[in-house]
């Protein structure tokens, strides 16, 4: 199945977050608003993640891998896009959208 991979910034009422977010090349959950709005996922999985507190109070941290909570994410901002990757076997139930059959 491809998936596109898009950096991405989030934002929360503490945290700055740059990271890539993985999407489906095409059909559900493609866009960025499909995927936030899913109902099926309260997290949103980043890799190559930069994190900055707000507040200043922190350092900034990098990280390989984190789950941020969809519910307190504020604004959701494309920095742009990594390019498509293949992964090896079949599509999620759903990731792929086809017309009815007539």
């Amino acid at each position: 199945m491809q998936f596109r991979r898009e950096r991405v910034r989030l934002e929360t009422q503490r945290h700055v977050i740059e990271g890539t977010l993985q999407l489906p090349h095409e059909g559900y959950r493609s866009r960025i608003t499909d995927f936030l709005n899913a109902h099926d996922s309260d997290f949103i999985a980043l890799t190559d993640a930069d994190v900055e507190w707000t507040d200043g109070s922190h350092e900034p941290e990098r990280h390989e891998f984190m789950a941020v909570s969809a519910r307190h994410v504020i604004v959701v901002i494309e920095l742009g896009s990594l390019g498509v990757i293949d992964l090896p076997g079949p599509p999620p139930v759903g990731a792929v959208s086809t017309p009815p059959p007539t």
